[in-house]
């Protein structure tokens, strides 16, 4: 029988969750703004296919916030949608996924290649809570300005300074400061904008 970690915590596993504490992600509620984002996600993937400058209301609808100009290209694969925000005139291209557990914040004028993960959910490295399918996770900041090539993934707690350039298929690890362009795995500075 796995341990009651949360014996003393009054709270649910949302709250614990929306505290950016361990939580397991049995709540009724958890699991209904899971598929709330599924319906509004599909919905407007098929509207954006119809019309991309119509669809707008459903990815707003979708997300937490989104603004003026912003174009995100369909599929968008998101847990809740409602933890992100998204500067105006940013530009996402295809096959975003952006789990979004704890806050993503993506700055104005920024380039999205295609394939990119946001991913902010953790996992105790600890073999027994992780069996016991506890999780939490940390922010993502994306500075304004900046540029993620094609299947960049973000890992959780990454903040990202302005106008930085982060190189195709690099996996960012930790912060990356403002102006300069990163590559590799980990990423890593290599010259300064």
């Amino acid at each position: 029988m796995p341990k009651d970690y949360f014996a003393d915590d009054p709270r649910t596993n949302l709250e614990r969750m929306l505290a950016g504490d361990l939580y397991i992600a049995d709540d009724p509620e958890i699991a209904r703004r899971q598929q709330r984002a599924m319906r509004l996600a599909a919905r407007y993937q098929a509207a954006y296919v119809e019309d991309a400058e119509g669809a707008g209301p459903l990815l707003a609808e979708l997300l937490g916030a989104v603004g003026e100009g912003v174009d995100v290209r369909p599929p968008l694969y998101v847990d809740y949608g409602s933890n992100i925000s998204i500067g105006a005139r940013t530009f996402v291209n295809y096959n975003l996924t952006a789990l979004d557990v704890a806050r993503i914040t993506i700055g104005e004028d920024c380039q999205i290649g295609p394939n990119v993960q946001l991913l902010t959910p953790t996992h105790p490295v600890e073999p027994q809570p992780r069996r016991d399918k506890l999780e939490a996770a940390l922010p993502i900041t994306i500075g304004d300005n900046v540029w993620l090539g094609g299947g960049v993934i973000v890992c959780p707690g990454v903040t990202i300074g302005d106008n930085s350039v982060i190189g195709a298929g690099a996996v960012v690890t930790k912060d990356v400061p403002a102006n300069v362009v990163a590559l590799g795995n980990p990423a890593r500075p290599v010259r300064d904008i």
